[in-house]
Order: structure tokens, then C-alpha cells, then sequence
């Protein structure tokens, strides 16, 4: 059947790539992205794709969608932005190697976004019923502040979403479920003084940051897929002046929204031991927990199945880092992991494997036709 199934023309594939992978857009440059975001668009606007820009730069592409119609598209999500900066490409080029092919934002998630749009051309213009929404955001790489209201407005009009996210690391498991990750930055004053005169007078802000930092850690329940991590710690003016002030970050990880509402409650009503010592708490759960249930698991199990017509083996796991389908997977079932099989997101050696990704288009041209 494989060879039956259009979408997987490998140095077609190559050559998009190549086109994406050559502009760079860090997410911190919103010019760079918008000529990523071009480029796509034309490929969207040659398959007939009804076009719209909304605000903060996120853009969405309606392919065989009718206004006021009664059945819901698929909403398909992808991002432009990379967390690779500008001059990447010099340190990191375009390469091919074997059957792995390396560059910055190739893996995540530039790969996924080509496989896409050769899997909406091996369609033909025969639409899926209720037709395809393709939402493409600008930052999903620095937690979706712009496009988050404009994608949980697209899932509630849609019937399922399907995130182009690579699969997990060197293997062909898809995505079916992620934690929620928030930060939160406290923020400590304390009393300084002279260390070696009166100490006693000063209040210190990096003793409470010590404090909390063991205290908030301890909240953890890794058998429950809950992680609590302080980063990062600053503070203190001078080895001999007690520290009046003090901040740390905190990076959280949760399997479930009681997890996250659990933790979130402990650092807000943590206080120093010391009362001369205050603290103030910002921050917050950026993204919810992309919670497994039975409704993406029913799109697993419709996209394994493909998987064996096409001759491979498709698995499926809960990750621990978050996408823009941990806000879609609340609101409608949701399946991640359907971009180009590879590694090394966000580090040197960014891959995708060429001898893995073909097969990986055809099962999403498949699966948007079947769901």
C-alpha cells in the first residue's frame, strides 16, 4: 500500500525543507517569521486555501471549509517560530548525512510543517468532511503568549485537532498526552546590613530564597508526573552586606490540572520564616495538562492501524514537555506527534530522519482522509 499512497516524494520533500530551513526565525524576530509564514502561505493559497491573518501574527488557512456549514474541520496545528537566533545556520548548515538530515529548527518543527502541506496536495482538493483548518502560530516556542486565544477559539470549532510536532526522539510514537508546564518567579526583600558589624539587624532575602527553594522542590510527586525545579537563584549586593534582595525561578511539570491546582495553591501561600522578609509571586500555568483520554486515544489506535497498512509499527507515549496541543486537548480530542520522525530538538544535532519521514507523510495524508 505504500506505494499506492502519494505524499512521500522524498526530494520534494528535501527541497521544501531546504526553502524553510534557510530563513531563520528565532521567535524573538517577528519580521524573520512573517517571511517563514509567507512562503507557507503561498504553498496554502496554490492548494486554493481560503487566507487570514489575525492578530499578534498568527495566521489560519481554510482548506475546503465553508462558512456556516454543519460539520466541523480539522483543525491541524503548526508554528513558524524556532528557538534557534540568527547566524545559526552558519555553526549548524543544511546538511545531509546518510539517512539524517541536519539544521536548525529542521526536527521541530519546519519538517512537520512540509509534510503537511504534501499531504494536503496528495489529497487533491477531496477534502475531509467539514474540511481542513490550518493554524499557524508565531510563538509557540516561547509559550503561545499571542496565538493561545486564537487556537482555543479554532478548537472549538473543529472536531479534532492534529498537531504536527515531531514524534518522540528517534522512534515512530506519537503524542497522546503532555504535561502542563508553568514558571513562576518569587521575589524576596529583606533588611540589609553590614555582615561583620550587625548582622542581627539584617534580614536576609537569600536565606528565605534557600528556604523556599527546598520547600517548593519537596512539593514534587514524580509518581504522579509532577516535577517542581528552581532554575535559576539571585541575589545579595556584596559578600559582606546581608542580601536585601533575592529571586529565584521555578519550572513546573504536571499530569493533571488537580496537580497543577495543588501546586499552584503551595507557592502562593508559601511565607519566609523570617517576617521581616517578603515575597511576592508572579507567574503562573502557562499551558494545561494535555490530559490522555478516550477520545485521542481513539485517533491513536485509527492512526496505528494506518500505520500497519502502511507497513510500520506506530507506538504512542505521554511527554513531558509542552505544544500548542496541550490548549486544544481540554477542549476536543487531540494527537500529537504526526511532524518528521528525528532528534535533537533544540540542541546541536537537530535531525530528521530521512529514511522514517515518507512513510510518516503518507500516514498523515491517510489519516486526514479517514478521520
Amino acid at each position: 500500500m505504500t506505494n499506492r499512497t502519494p505524499g512521500g516524494d522524498l526530494a520534494a520533500l528535501m527541497a521544501d525543507l531546504k526553502v524553510l530551513t534557510e530563513l531563520e526565525s528565532p521567535s524573538t524576530d517577528p519580521v524573520a517569521i512573517q517571511r517563514v509564514m509567507d512562503v507557507i502561505e503561498g504553498w496554502a493559497r496554490d492548494l486554493g486555501a481560503r487566507t487570514h491573518a489575525l492578530g499578534g501574527g498568527t495566521r489560519v488557512f481554510h482548506f475546503g471549509v465553508q462558512p456556516d456549514q454543519a460539520e466541523r474541520p480539522i483543525l491541524v496545528l503548526t508554528h513558524a517560530d524556532t528557538v534557534w537566533p540568527h547566524g545559526t545556520l552558519e555553526r549548524m548548515p543544511w546538511r545531509e548525512d546518510g539517512d539524517r538530515l541536519y539544521g536548525p529548527g529542521t526536527y521541530d518543527m519546519k519538517a512537520g510543517i512540509v509534510a503537511l502541506f504534501h499531504a494536503l496536495r496528495a489529497l487533491q482538493g477531496e477534502w475531509p468532511r467539514g474540511g481542513v483548518t490550518v493554524l499557524l502560530s508565531p510563538d509557540e516556542e516561547i509559550g503561545s503568549p499571542s496565538s493561545r486565544d486564537h487556537i482555543e477559539q479554532a478548537a472549538r470549532a473543529a472536531r479534532v485537532a492534529l498537531v504536527v510536532e515531531p514524534p518522540v526522539a528517534d522512534t515512530h510514537a506519537l503524542k497522546t498526552g503532555r504535561k502542563g508546564t508553568g514558571t513562576y518567579t518569587l521575589t524576596f526583600t529583606g533588611v540589609a546590613s553590614h555582615a561583620g558589624n550587625k548582622p542581627e539587624e539584617g534580614a536576609s532575602a537569600i536565606t528565605a530564597a534557600a528556604h523556599a527553594t527546598l520547600d517548593l522542590q519537596a512539593l514534587a510527586r514524580p509518581e504522579a508526573g509532577t516535577t517542581v525545579s528552581v532554575g535559576l537563584i539571585q541575589g545579595g549586593s556584596a559578600v559582606n552586606v546581608i542580601p536585601e534582595r533575592a529571586t529565584l525561578d521555578i519550572d513546573l511539570r504536571v499530569s493533571s490540572l488537580a496537580e497543577a491546582e495543588r501546586l499552584d495553591a503551595a507557592v502562593r501561600a508559601w511565607t519566609p520564616q523570617d517576617p521581616r522578609v517578603t515575597v511576592q509571586v508572579t507567574g503562573g500555568l502557562n499551558r494545561p495538562p494535555f490530559e490522555q483520554g478516550g477520545g485521542t486515544l481513539a485517533l491513536y489506535e485509527q492512526a496505528r492501524a494506518i500505520a500497519q497498512d502502511l507497513g510500520f509499527d506506530l507506538t504512542h507515549a505521554v511527554v513531558g514537555g509542552g505544544s500548542d496541543g496541550n490548549f486544544t486537548a481540554p477542549i476536543i480530542p487531540t494527537l500529537d506527534g504526526l511532524g518528521a520522525p528525528g532528534d535533537g530538538a533544540h540542541a546541536q544535532h537537530e535531525h530528521v530522519r530521512l529514511d522514517r519521514w515518507p512513510d510518516h507523510v503518507r500516514l498523515l495524508t491517510e489519516l486526514l482522509r479517514r478521520v
